[in-house]
């Protein structure tokens, strides 16, 4: 047996199915171009600085200028060899063009794209408002397609390229009072399974689907909320430098689908092999540890 038929031996046994790990670097150790969106807080600002202790040139992509620089400033200490801010909102589709040629011109033909940036909301779905729905999906379902349509575009005239999206384990399970942004990333983990599709006669054109489950970030606390309760990441959390670390990876060793915990795997099991005690279990548990006593 050569090592390529080891390896697809190996990848079928994985929890989740997923492509066969590059079997080379698809980008530069060092002095990548690597766009990071949700720059400005969370696992994209973690992400940022992760990438940054590994010497590339960063662009940080938010939609809050002033945080950006911050984030751009902590980058270059840690070792970035450039970090530039590009103050863009991923749901403007035309915004998201301009952003990513200007960078290939100005900075260099981009290497990689982290994208990281969404929202969270929490309510029933009577209790959730158009507009809020609308809001959600824009900014994790529409704004992951614009940033993966110009990305990929770019990838494909170069021949190669990383895309990495940061789902969730909410796109594998269901739970209650959270359904724009459970649907937003079931879509999501959707379009990533169609781009890895679309783009496999390019061996080294690579989409990355990176899901992380509870991570204490300051997204809870931004959250839009019909529910009218106050937020927490549901245990067992991780933090946003944990998260960081798989995604940056994907830059050496692409895979088409990461988990960031093993307790994700068990989830997944539960919800798909268990699905009667789930459905009936899920809503008490979730509002047990979800909501912060008041």
């Amino acid at each position: 047996m050569n090592r390529i038929d080891r390896l697809r031996r190996l990848s079928a046994l994985l929890p989740v199915p997923g492509r066969l790990p590059a079997l080379r670097t698809p980008v530069p150790d060092h002095g990548a171009v690597v766009v990071v969106t949700g720059a400005s807080s969370g696992i994209g600002e973690a992400t940022a600085l992760r990438a940054a202790r590994d010497g590339h040139r960063l662009v940080l992509v938010a939609r809050r200028e002033e945080v950006l620089d911050d984030v751009a400033a902590r980058c270059r200490r840690a070792g970035a060899v450039a970090a530039v801010v590009e103050p863009t909102d991923v749901s403007d589709d035309a915004a998201v063009a301009v952003m990513l040629d200007r960078v290939a011109v100005e900075v260099g033909e981009i290497d990689a794209v982290l994208h990281c940036a969404g929202e969270v909301t929490y309510g029933r779905v009577e209790e959730a408002t158009a507009e809020t729905f609308d809001q959600v999906l824009a900014s994790n379902l529409s704004g992951s397609a614009n940033v993966a349509r110009h990305a990929v575009r770019q990838f494909r005239g170069r021949r190669q390229g990383v895309l990495v999206l940061v789902g969730s384990l909410l796109g594998y399970v269901a739970i209650p009072e959270m359904t724009p942004y459970v649907v937003s990333k079931w879509g999501l983990r959707a379009l990533a399974r169609q781009l890895v599709i679309e783009n496999h006669d390019l061996p080294d054109l690579h989409v990355c689907h990176v899901s992380p489950g509870s991570v204490d970030t300051p997204i809870y606390d931004k959250a839009l909320d019909a529910a009218g309760g106050v937020n927490q990441p549901p245990p067992p959390t991780i933090t946003p430098e944990a998260v960081a670390e798989v995604v940056v990876r994907q830059l050496r060793h692409p895979v088409t689908e990461a988990q960031t915990a093993w307790s994700n795997h068990a989830l997944i099991w539960a919800f798909r092999g268990l699905p009667a005690v789930w459905d009936a279990a899920v809503g008490p548990i979730f509002a047990k540890v979800s909501r912060k006593a008041g």
